[in-house]
């Protein structure tokens, strides 16, 4: 019998705030979103709210489900997240 063992951890937030606590280093593996209008956007920065904008997702009513390959987005500060106000939900995981 195979064992797997992962430090994902999983966080979801339904406004802008921090996913994952400054001065903590994270590498950003999956996204999740869904919208409520067809021009939505997320922005991930690490440092707080006025960091540094590491990555911006775009989307529709049709969500976000995205999978980063490789090790993920690395963020050395911790991950904020910035969401337009018509994002409903947004749900990632990390390591």
């Amino acid at each position: 019998m195979a064992s797997y063992s992962s430090d994902q951890q999983v966080v979801h937030a339904t406004g802008d705030g921090l996913l994952v606590p400054r001065n903590q280093r994270a590498r950003l593996t999956g996204i999740q979103a869904s919208a409520s209008s067809a021009s939505s956007t997320i922005i991930f920065k690490s440092g707080g709210s006025s960091g540094t904008v590491v990555a911006t997702f775009l989307f529709g009513t049709e969500g976000i489900d995205f999978y980063v390959p490789g090790s993920g987005i690395l963020f050395d500060d911790g991950i904020y997240l910035d969401a337009s106000t018509d994002v409903l939900g947004v749900t990632i995981t990390f390591t």
